[in-house]
């Protein structure tokens, strides 16, 4: 990594469009989450310590943890920004796809780039799996442990439980409707091995997909979405959520047009780093958790 993690945590922003679109979904998580930035902030906040020596010892371990390539922590950091930049292209993609349905002379744009459901359906499975892989990669486990997730996604709560929530409605019922999953699911069941390499978000993490090669990890991911999708199901139904929901919500932190709703999954993907963010977080807390237990 090229920057030390007390860096990058102290760098997480205090406000914004993502620290603003996180918010908005207060309702459906409700006290579970608080945008805690700053590193020391961090160790105070997790182990409620209020040494400054204490603090810097459990620092200076978290550090050192994080610095060791042995464990899976800056592997896990690469692939909540790699899957958040490689977001963003798909937003402009989307956002390019829906300017080609409005305006009819730039009808063309709808050869030149993706459908926004196929592709977006596509984008919520991969995050679902580097979710998982994220999972075990911080947590010492192997990379295709489904099982070991799922009884810790019960568990979920804080900062990972937002960035599930944040996958549900940003990347499923806004861009997808209410139905996303037995949409995503039917995109995976129709999906060949040689379409899932053509999606750059699968490219770029592709390496750590569990498979070896495309066919197996397309394999993988089917069974990734169609082991979560019970949870997804019963979180969007035990909140009563619904786009429109959602969106009212993101209308109070985020200026918003709602002549143009139906570009807002694009606009979410090109303007927020909500995995980036919450997984920053979530990589310390564990850190700082485990350097505890360790001193």
């Amino acid at each position: 990594m090229s920057q030390a993690i007390f860096k990058i945590v102290d760098q997480l922003p205090t406000g914004g469009i993502t620290v603003m679109s996180l918010k908005a979904l207060d309702f459906a998580v409700p006290g579970q989450w608080q945008n805690i930035v700053g590193f020391e902030n961090t160790i105070r906040h997790v182990t409620m310590e209020t040494d400054p020596a204490l603090v810097q010892q459990i620092g200076n371990r978290a550090v050192h943890l994080f610095n060791d390539k042995s464990q899976g922590y800056q592997r896990a950091l690469w692939l909540y920004e790699t899957v958040d930049r490689t977001d963003a292209m798909l937003g402009a993609a989307a956002f390019a796809n829906k300017v080609g349905e409005k305006i009819s002379f730039l009808g063309f744009l709808d050869r030149l780039t993706p459908k926004p459901e196929r592709a977006q359906s596509i984008d919520l499975t991969i995050k679902l799996v580097v979710e998982i892989v994220a999972f075990c990669q911080i947590n010492g486990i192997p990379g295709d442990s489904i099982g070991d997730f799922l009884r810790a996604l019960g568990d979920y709560g804080g900062e990972s439980l937002m960035r599930m929530a944040a996958l549900v409605c940003f990347d499923g019922l806004i861009p997808l409707g209410p139905d996303f999953i037995l949409k995503s699911l039917n995109v995976l069941q129709e999906m060949k091995p040689q379409d899932l390499q053509e999606n750059p978000t699968f490219k770029a993490v592709s390496s750590v997909i569990p498979g070896g090669n495309p066919a197996g990890q397309l394999s993988f991911m089917t069974q990734s979405f169609g082991s979560v999708k019970g949870w997804m199901g019963d979180f969007v139904t035990s909140r009563n959520l619904t786009p429109e929901k959602v969106v009212n919500n993101l209308q109070s932190f985020v200026e918003l047009s709602k002549e143009n709703l139906d570009f807002l999954g694009a606009f979410l993907d090109m303007s927020t780093n909500y995995y980036y963010h919450t997984g920053v977080q979530t990589l310390a807390r564990r850190l700082i958790e485990r350097a505890v237990a360790e001193i």
